[in-house]
């Protein structure tokens, strides 16, 4: 069998084509099989209701890496982002609101309302959560060392933890509570104000099936502010025409080096000889073969449903199968007719172009979470709402609008033999009356609206439990241990296998890491096979 390609990747997410971009770049044969009828895994905008657009899952920008950004020329190609005038909106029961972003300044003033303290503090808070995400930015970018493989990989070990070890002691205590406690227990050292914490701790649920009462929640919340946008540390901000504007883009950098990209060509399993991936097989029957096969699907989608059992390890199936997936995530689009009207803050204004955040508490959001363990949904969701038609016309038609709606605790599994299939319809209705309390008028301003249960999630874009991350992002399933330890380098179990979406090192988002990270080491071991044949 005579491989066609130097490189088959099996999903043009993201991160497959950045992956491909970059493997293309120093002169690989590249192919990219992807399921869907359009490129760009969970980051497309599409049509969901007639003249209405919108960013169909992942839905906001910030963590896209400046290097990824930069080596393919997006800027020059079109990409553009709008920043958010302030980062989030809070409303809160008894009628007061809290924002956040906008300028230091502007956001003490807003924390003035709740507690001097948390004002005063507050510069503080940002310059310990900067530090110490600094120098997990630059780690971000480099691959894991493969912890199993000797001498190599503990030098390897030791030269990714030395920034660290340059910290201050009392940044090095900021680091550990990051990495072990809860958010609700780093916010409380922090901050006294219910509302400012919450404020906060908003992020260390975004896709974590989880309580920010559980250990490990505090660097979901870190993950969360690695971003930038414009050079703007920490902002987000909407993608003109959408998330699917910047992989279109992509695919039109990586189409113009040659990489082959075919669509509505799902993989059915990976091709094995021996000890060595050699291609895959298309449901079509089509068999792709190529020196390499890298994966940019979820590590348990990847090994579950495309291997026979026979063909991996045991121990290593074993622990994929453990694998923890599911984030909790219900996700919505609507059409409106108008722009929703919130009784804590009347009328237009900045508000609505940031990030409206329907989770008052910490307690509340506790909540959410164990009524999703006990009933698969919560009671009272936690629910993000972003009106990119606001600054991007493009979106809807003159006069309305369109929303995501970014929802938390719904269970990937629900109890009792119940379907998503039959509950989707009312977790839709709970989510839009959730809105409907803090903004009267809300439900009846919704013309369409587009359902993604965890399972619709698992369906349309391959999302193993419907989790965003393709992997709870948890301290044992990160960085050398995601997804398993001795395979946290982006290198499968088995010779030509590799992997490069979001269920590696640093995890999920729409950063471009993985396939960036996984490229580079793709290219090494290339470079070090043809060392050794011109030795031979």
């Amino acid at each position: 069998m005579t491989p066609k390609y130097d490189a088959v990747i099996v999903g043009g997410g993201h991160n497959g084509l950045v992956c491909a971009f970059y493997l293309a770049r120093a002169g690989l044969k590249v192919r990219i099989l992807e399921r869907r009828a359009i490129v760009g895994g969970a980051a497309v905008t599409e049509e969901f209701h007639p003249g209405f657009r919108n960013s169909i899952a992942s839905y906001t920008v910030s963590l896209l890496n400046p290097k990824v950004i930069a080596d393919m020329k997006l800027v020059e190609h079109g990409y553009r982002v709008i920043e958010r005038p302030v980062s989030n909106f809070l409303p809160q029961p008894d009628g007061r609101s809290l924002l956040i972003g906008g300028g230091l300044e502007r956001t003490q003033a807003e924390f003035r309302k709740f507690s001097q303290h948390d004002a005063d503090i507050l510069p503080h808070y940002y310059q310990s959560l900067e530090a110490v995400a600094d120098v997990l930015r630059s780690l971000s970018m480099q691959a894991p060392p493969n912890l199993g493989d000797g001498l190599g990989a503990m030098i390897a070990a030791v030269k990714q933890g030395r920034p660290l070890s340059r910290l201050s002691i009392e940044k090095q205590r900021d680091v550990l509570d990051l990495f072990t406690k809860s958010a609700r227990s780093v916010l409380d050292g922090w901050f006294e104000s219910e509302a400012v914490k919450a404020g906060f701790g908003f992020d260390a649920v975004v896709g974590n099936y989880a309580s920010p009462d559980t250990p490990g929640s505090a660097y979901v919340l870190l993950h969360h502010v690695f971003g930038e946008v414009n050079g703007k540390k920490g902002a987000w901000g909407h993608s003109v025409g959408g998330m699917g504007t910047i992989t279109q883009i992509m695919a039109r950098v990586c189409a113009d080096l040659g990489v082959e990209i075919s669509l509505e060509a799902p993989v059915s399993r990976v091709l094995v000889d021996g000890d060595r991936a050699v291609g895959v097989l298309v449901e079509s029957g089509e068999e792709v073969l190529g020196k390499r096969v890298i994966a940019n699907v979820g590590p348990r989608l990847l090994y579950e449903r495309l291997f026979d059992p026979s063909e991996l390890p045991a121990d290593f199936l074993r622990r994929i199968r453990a694998f923890k997936t599911g984030s909790g995530t219900f996700r919505m689009n609507v059409a409106l007719s108008a722009l929703p009207d919130f009784t804590c803050l009347p009328g237009p204004g900045p508000h609505l172009q940031s990030g409206i955040i329907i989770a008052p508490t910490l307690d509340y959001m506790d909540q959410a979470f164990t009524d999703a363990k006990a009933l698969g949904m919560a009671k009272a969701p936690i629910v993000e709402m972003l009106i990119p038609s606001i600054v991007d016309d493009s979106l809807a038609p003159v006069g309305k609008h369109v929303a995501s709606l970014f929802c938390q605790q719904f269970a990937p599994e629900l109890p009792d033999g119940r379907s998503w299939d039959n509950e989707r319809e009312a977790a839709a209705d709970l989510i839009i009356d959730t809105v409907e309390t803090y903004a009267p008028g809300f439900k009846a301003s919704v013309i369409a609206r587009q359902i993604h249960s965890p399972l619709d999630l698992e369906r349309k874009f391959g999302l193993v439990g419907g989790d965003i991350m393709h992997g709870a992002m948890s301290i044992d399933q990160l960085w050398a241990a995601r997804p398993v330890l001795g395979h946290g380098g982006y290198r499968g179990p088995l010779k030509g296998l590799y992997m490069c979406g979001a269920g590696t090192h640093p995890g999920g988002g729409v950063t471009g890491a993985p396939g960036h990270n996984a490229a580079k080491v793709i290219l090494s071991d290339a470079s070090l096979f043809g060392r050794l044949r011109g030795r031979g």
